[in-house]
């Protein structure tokens, strides 16, 4: 396996359970990302990081697992530190079987050195008995007994048990790679477990099982998810790395940054809960940033006005001594409120809160599809579609205003389908049929290839054109903030990049609109806004999803493939 794949890190940990990050910070050449960030997770514990869209989620696992530097800082974790994020941990030219056994090699090699090391005992090896007892608590440790059954459990729980052995993997498909990953991780044990979007591409039952090992875990956990429902059934802790209401003399270098993060917020209850009471709590920051700037703004005046009392240009009509008594006094009072003033403006401006950053408020879906002409009947139809290994024949016809939620397990044909609907997939066997000039545009899984050297500005103006620029600029969608809309695009978090490709697709509404899990790697906010359009868009929406949130509120068709 190339070393650049390697998952694994070893940290010599301060204390013998807890993964410990302290003062942590990250700054890229265009950017800061990470200040001060500061947490404990203790052993058997599952912290999960949640925030927006870039705001260092997945560096902060990298940096935990010694796969990118922190600029200060430092990090300590118990024993192996594995990471499961987007790249694979195993060589792409490893067939399925070839990856698992990889994955499992620790293990058997720590079982077979028990059993040699009992053989040296029985030999009469005076220092065998303590390689074995070592070998032997290690073995149990990581449970590597329980490995066949483990490995059982994840081939047929993730849906891996259908794909061929002899597969390479460059012929899977990007979520099997992804869950083939995930798989090689779970079964390596690592002491510290830490995970980048781990349900992105697993149905409800692959989620439920990923769920239940998590839970008996026993080493620290730190995961980064956009999953409500699993961060609901699994966290036990979320750190929030989102901007909070820190005194303005504490920040005032990163005013640059408005959307970084200092520190993180930790919180025990629910996600659900949390994101009401993290609503709550910027409201009231936006209200205390709002009072103090106008209580600062009126003792400013006030020490500039009360330099004088009454009237600054009376004419004293006493002479000598009297004269000099009221000019005294004046003064004395004119100091005394000055001085009450300065100093209650000093307090303040050394304590006020720093201004709360721009948040990111999605548009929205509704706008105005490209045809002018609407049917009564249906506008897409698709009829006894199938492709062979990847989709059994299904039908459906979308009306104009048709809301169709697609689900079912990993292999389905959910993917497929929308494929399929949106002409970039030809079926087998079937037939699709549109009306008139409709237009259909899909959002995908996977982020869309673009030149990473290229602007966000200028990326978004080469897909759109000029004219569809310049009548719908980006910041339109609020998906993409402003200071980010000069950053060259292979810098952008694989969220950020897939907000970006939203923003393509809605240039320019398409008569029929399919989302492919349109909740992976967008931010709980942003799931919360897309999801509460989907009733306004002006033509028909298609979503597939194994998101269990979704699921629960929607209201429209479903249709269901295969076993679910």
């Amino acid at each position: 396996m190339s070393a650049a794949l390697t998952p694994f890190a070893t940290s010599a940990a301060s204390g013998p359970d807890h993964l410990r990050v302290d003062g942590l910070s990250r700054s890229f050449p265009d950017r800061r990302v990470l200040t001060d960030v500061s947490f404990t997770v203790s052993s058997g514990e599952r912290a999960c990081l949640i925030g927006e869209n870039g705001s260092g989620k997945s560096t902060l696992l990298r940096i935990v697992a010694g796969l990118d530097e922190p600029d200060a800082g430092t990090v300590s974790a118990p024993g192996r530190v594995g990471l499961f994020h987007q790249q694979p941990p195993f060589a792409l030219d490893h067939t399925v079987a070839e990856a698992l056994d990889d994955a499992t090699a620790p293990l058997r090699e720590l079982t077979r050195r028990v059993e040699t090391e009992g053989e040296a005992m029985a030999t009469g090896d005076p220092a065998a008995t303590d390689r074995f007892q070592a070998a032997l608590a290690e073995a149990e440790r990581r449970q590597a007994w329980d490995l066949d059954h483990l490995l059982d459990r994840l081939v047929d729980g993730l849906g891996l048990a259908a794909i061929p052995r002899d597969r390479p993997a460059t012929q899977l498909s990007g979520g099997e790679v992804s869950r083939l990953s995930l798989a090689w991780m779970l079964l390596r044990r690592p002491d510290t477990l830490l995970l980048d979007e781990p349900t992105n591409h697993l149905d409800e039952r692959a989620a439920t099982l990923v769920g239940e090992l998590l839970t008996g875990w026993s080493g620290p956990v730190l995961m980064a998810s956009h999953d409500r429902a699993f961060i609901d059934e699994v966290a036990t802790t979320l750190l929030d790395l989102d901007p909070a209401p820190l005194r303005h003399a504490s920040v005032r270098h990163d005013e640059d940054s408005p959307g970084s993060g200092f520190g993180v917020t930790r919180f025990s209850g629910s996600c659900t809960a949390y994101l009401a009471r993290r609503e709550a709590e910027h409201e009231r920051w936006e209200r205390q940033y709002r009072d103090e700037q106008e209580e600062l703004g009126r003792l400013r005046g006030r020490v500039r006005d009360d330099h004088t009392v009454g009237h600054a240009n009376r004419e004293f009509h006493a002479v000598g001594v009297a004269k000099k008594f009221y000019s005294d006094r004046n003064a004395k009072v004119v100091a005394r409120r000055v001085n009450d003033a300065s100093t209650a403006l000093e307090r303040l401006e050394a304590g006020q809160v720093r201004k709360p950053p721009a948040t990111l408020q999605f548009g929205g879906l509704a706008g105005r599809p490209s045809s002018r002409g609407r049917t009564p009947g249906a506008v897409l139809a698709a009829t006894s579609v199938a492709v062979p290994g990847r989709l059994a024949a299904t039908s459906v016809a979308l009306a104009p205003d048709a809301r169709l939620l697609v689900t079912g397990p990993n292999g389905a044909g959910k993917s497929t389908l929308l494929a399929v609907l949106a002409g970039a997939l030809a079926p087998a066997s079937g037939s699709v049929t549109r009306v008139g000039r409709l237009s259909v545009a899909m959002l995908g899984q996977d982020v869309v290839q673009r030149d990473p050297d290229r602007t966000v500005r200028e990326t978004y103006r080469d897909a759109v054109g000029d004219r569809a620029e310049q009548r719908t600029p980006l910041r339109t969608f609020g998906l993409v903030a402003g200071r980010d809309e000069g950053r060259p695009v292979g810098t952008l978090s694989v969220g950020q990049a897939r907000r970006l490709d939203l923003a393509i697709l809605l240039a320019h509404p398409p008569d029929v609109l399919l989302l492919d899990e349109p909740t992976n790697h967008f931010s709980l906010l942003l799931t919360d806004e897309l999801v509460a359009s989907i009733p306004d868009y002006p033509g028909a929406v298609v979503v597939a999803s194994h998101d269990r949130w979704l699921r629960r509120g929607w209201t429209g068709q479903e249709i269901g493939l295969g076993r679910d």
